[in-house]
């Protein structure tokens, strides 16, 4: 069964969240602050990581950061601010999604399995994509540049995949959005240009002069066909 972590320093969020998850066929942790949140998650495997990032202590900002310097696993932020300046900086932080406060449990529980199925996309189908320089296996979601290991985070994978399937083709922000989310209208635009940011500095891709992750002004990104 899928194991989760619910962080968050009100009993009766960690509560409702933590019904809803069971319900869905989760194992469930709770944390009440960051410091407990570390613990847990240094010492079990988790499928999703759900972080409050108003918590005593260590804030929820610091705890995504620190997670996701040693993992991947998918983490959605609950926040009680709705500004766009906030949203930016929690994807920066590493955050793979995010739900303002007050929310919809069963649309929580809905992004949850979003994150679950693209995390998931392409494992036991053995298929890897070689182009120029690049490797991406989905079977073992391993990437590598020139043979140098390159560690990314599940939405930065997913995008690549996505992009890598069909090289050459111009992918809007809406549509992966759809294609890597799995929710277009809930999640800010702006989030796939943080992410891309962030996987073009891990690919050692130069924006203006792309070798892989081009941009096509006004519409969105592909994968160049020559691989640079």
């Amino acid at each position: 069964m899928p194991r989760a972590l619910v962080v968050d320093d009100e009993s009766k969020i960690r509560d409702l969240v933590s019904v809803y998850l069971t319900a869905a066929g989760f194992v469930v942790d709770q944390a009440a602050d960051g410091a407990v949140a570390l613990s847990l998650s240094q010492a079990e495997t988790y499928d999703v990581v759900i972080l409050d990032i108003m918590l005593p202590g260590i804030d929820g900002a610091e705890v995504c950061r620190a997670i996701r310097k040693r993992s991947d696993v998918p983490i959605i932020m609950l926040t009680a601010r709705a500004d766009e300046l906030e949203k930016i900086s929690l994807l920066e932080g590493g955050a793979d999604d995010y739900v303002t406060k007050p929310f919809s449990p069963p649309e929580l529980v809905a992004r949850v399995r979003a994150v679950m199925r693209r995390t998931a996309v392409g494992q036991g189908t053995a298929s890897a994509f070689v182009l120029g320089g690049l490797w991406l296996d989905t079977s073992r979601r391993e990437v590598r540049v020139d043979d140098r290991e390159v560690v990314l985070t599940a939405k930065e994978f997913d995008l690549l995949a996505t992009m890598l399937r069909d090289p050459g083709v111009v992918f809007s922000r809406e549509r992966l959005l759809e294609s890597v989310w799995g929710f277009a209208d809930f999640v800010d635009a702006r989030g796939v240009d943080v992410h891309i940011r962030h996987l073009r500095e891990k690919l050692g891709d130069d924006a203006s002069t792309p070798r892989f992750v081009e941009t096509v002004r006004g519409v969105g990104y592909r994968v160049r066909k020559d691989g640079g």
